[in-house]
């Protein structure tokens, strides 16, 4: 209802003026959230999840049209390069998944190059020190061992090999080496740039042993890290530790099903090979919400705040990797 105040008029004639107030029309989210703080509280609910629905679908075109750019080019550089080195497989152009391209984020990428003649992996049973540098002088104390998913690679673990990984190039003291194997690569990598025509949008970065290229795309640039890969499709490692004792999930069944899919070895680092479940990890997580959870929309949801607010920018600290449940030491148990 409209109501009157009242106002001395200025001059001191003691009059009283008296004036109109209307009251102010009420907004709809006020006039919400007076008659129903729940449904209040429901739009706003409603609303985010739309935001972050439509973020994830943006952020999904752009990486699309990313990595479809990326495979482009890393197909015919691994092709070039396997032509010059028969160790290293050319990656094949996939129209669909393309397992060996992992998106760290969207504008990091992890590309594992398998390597070929390395076949019959088995487990080394015998522990000895090593003592070599990759100068080939010796140490008055031996190298660290490996910590957490690492190891040492011997060639003798495959008993059937190629004569190539015996050569000193990449092996020391009967050692598959990967800053060894590193080296090699990252000349096939220069030399198939230049072959391929491929210098003013691609360029091999100089910091560190993993091997780093960075490439400029229609969105923006990107770096990528190129990764040669010993796979081992037919053995699970015992470093893995998976899954936990006394956990309900998965099922002994699934459990056998994931590691039938094995592991694989990364050349990153100087002296140890890091094991990589990629494949393992990506059927874990294709069967997250298999229950009807939505698990891997909370995924989703994490995965846009890393890149949105906990870690923005090209070289994020957090990748989707560490999202992600792993069957390894980190792995989310009871998802």
């Amino acid at each position: 209802m409209p109501r009157e105040t009242e106002a001395r008029e200025p001059g001191g004639s003691g009059r009283v003026a008296t004036r109109t107030v209307l009251p102010r029309e009420a907004s709809p989210t006020s006039a919400l959230l007076g008659a129903d703080p729940e449904a209040m509280k429901s739009l706003t609910s409603e609303s985010s999840e739309e935001g972050l629905l439509d973020k994830v679908e943006l952020r999904r075109q752009w990486v699309s049209q990313t990595v479809e750019e990326v495979q482009k080019a890393i197909y015919h550089l691994t092709t070039k390069i396997s032509n010059q080195d028969s160790r290293f497989q050319a990656i094949p152009y996939s129209f669909t998944y393309n397992g060996n391209i992992k998106v760290l984020a969207p504008s990091q990428f992890l590309v594992t190059v398998p390597v070929r003649g390395l076949a019959g992996y088995r487990e080394a049973w015998e522990r000895r020190w090593r003592y070599y540098t990759l100068q080939g002088t010796r140490l008055p104390c031996p190298l660290p061992g490996p910590e957490g998913l690492q190891q040492w690679l011997e060639v003798q673990q495959f008993p059937r090999s190629l004569w190539l990984w015996h050569e000193a190039d990449v092996n020391i003291e009967g050692d598959l080496v990967p800053a060894k194997v590193l080296q090699v690569f990252r000349t096939l990598v220069e030399d198939a740039i230049e072959a391929c025509h491929l210098s003013g949008k691609v360029s091999v970065l100089t910091n560190g042993t993993a091997v780093w290229v960075a490439m400029e795309t229609s969105s923006g640039p990107v770096e990528i890290e190129l990764a040669p890969a010993v796979e081992i499709p037919t053995a699970w490692s015992k470093k893995a530790r998976w899954p936990r004792c006394l956990t309900r999930w998965p099922s002994p069944e699934r459990v056998k099903c994931i590691k039938s899919f094995g592991f694989a070895l990364l050349a990153r680092l100087n002296y140890h090979w890091q094991l990589s479940f990629s494949l393992a990890e990506r059927v874990l997580l294709e069967q997250l919400d298999e229950d009807g959870g939505c698990r891997r929309q909370c995924f989703r949801a994490l995965r846009q705040l890393k890149e949105d607010v906990w870690c923005p920018g090209h070289r994020p600290v957090l990748t989707s990797h560490h999202l992600q449940p792993t069957p390894g030491p980190t792995v989310c148990q009871e998802p």
